[in-house]
């Protein structure tokens, strides 16, 4: 797991935790991102900003998911799942250094990790529509990766992200009879 993945795992833990308790103290939360991040600085900041991010924005967040979730509505999603979303459009919309399909992976890795067998694939298909809707297209954006610039084509080629949203795919051919040609 690479730092910021682990940062971003943290991040999460604690918009579920602040969820579920609201009246959680500010020196609590700092305390277990000191914990859970080693006590490293450049992570521990990292970790704060996705959350101070994710909560200065997440009533914009909240209605450009909700916009693309068709026949959910977000309170009756899981909190896990709700709290993912949250996170990866966030880094989705709001932070450019990220490639878009950092930002998409990163929250499938934690949908697998801490939801059901199903809430990838729901996190992808949200996350790719929030993306087509919304967001300002980048070209190789420069990106932050264990403390070296790099750019998205080198971010991707280094293994940091391997699922590609559904719109970027290519077409699939389709099987059928070959068209008749006219003489």
């Amino acid at each position: 797991m690479t730092r910021r993945s682990r940062g971003r795992e943290v991040a999460l833990q604690v918009l579920y935790q602040i969820e579920q308790n609201p009246g959680v103290p500010v020196t609590e939360v700092h305390q277990f991102i000191n914990r859970r991040t080693l006590g490293e600085p450049k992570l521990a900041e990292f970790t704060a900003g996705l959350i101070a991010g994710v909560r200065e924005h997440q009533p914009r967040i909240d209605a450009m998911i909700q916009e693309v979730a068709e026949n959910w509505r977000l309170d009756r999603m899981a909190a896990i799942d709700r709290n993912i979303l949250r996170l990866g459009a966030y880094e989705v919309l709001f932070c450019p250094e990220v490639p878009a399909k950092v930002a998409i992976n990163e929250a499938l890795e934690l949908a697998k990790r801490y939801s059901t067998s199903q809430s990838s694939r729901f996190v992808n298909g949200i996350l790719d529509r929030v993306l087509q809707l919304h967001a300002v297209p980048q070209a190789d954006a420069k990106i932050e990766t264990e403390g070296e610039s790099q750019t998205q084509s080198q971010a991707e080629a280094e293994g940091e992200a391997t699922e590609v949203p559904a719109a970027e795919q290519p077409p699939r051919p389709q099987a059928g009879p070959e068209p008749e040609v006219q003489r």
